[in-house]
């Protein structure tokens, strides 16, 4: 069971989405960062505002919690979104590794509005030599020298 405060953060998410959407900024999607009781960034979706196909409500937030606390990781937050993050916000939330995440839609109900993520899960899946974007990898052992000055560089910050 959810807390009052923990409703009142999610409040906050489904608000960001619903004032996304009435004001024609973007999709219907919210969410915001919480560290100590405290709401340390809010994020809504940008796509069609700012031209930006990764500016996602969780990505805007997750960028502006960071530039807040000075950081790329944000250990000790939880982080409250109107939807069930897709492929790529999932990812970044994983990445960025808070505590904890909360979610009200379902990617289910984002699919009934026509917001399907279903086939970038099934190409996860797949070797990309068979996925339906063509991907070709080639220059990989020029590409390693970069992984190789990584492993032995002794002033990497690692994450």
């Amino acid at each position: 069971m959810c807390s009052i405060q923990e409703k009142g953060f999610m409040q906050e998410a489904i608000n960001l989405s619903i004032e996304n959407v009435v004001s024609g900024k973007g999709g219907p999607f919210g969410a915001v960062i919480v560290k100590d009781g405290k709401i340390i960034a809010r994020g809504a979706n940008e796509v069609t505002s700012s031209g930006d196909p990764t500016a996602h409500a969780e990505v805007v937030a997750i960028r502006k919690a960071c530039k807040e606390l000075g950081t790329f990781q944000l250990n000790g937050c939880q982080i409250y979104t109107s939807c069930e993050p897709c492929p790529m916000c999932l990812g970044a939330i994983y990445w960025a590794r808070p505590d904890k995440m909360y979610f009200a839609n379902s990617k289910k109900d984002a699919a009934d509005i026509h917001f399907d993520d279903q086939f970038i899960y099934e190409e996860l899946e797949l070797p990309y030599q068979n996925r339906k974007l063509e991907t070709v990898q080639i220059m990989r052992d020029d590409a390693l020298k970069a992984f190789e000055a990584w492993s032995k560089s002794i002033s990497k910050i690692e994450y």
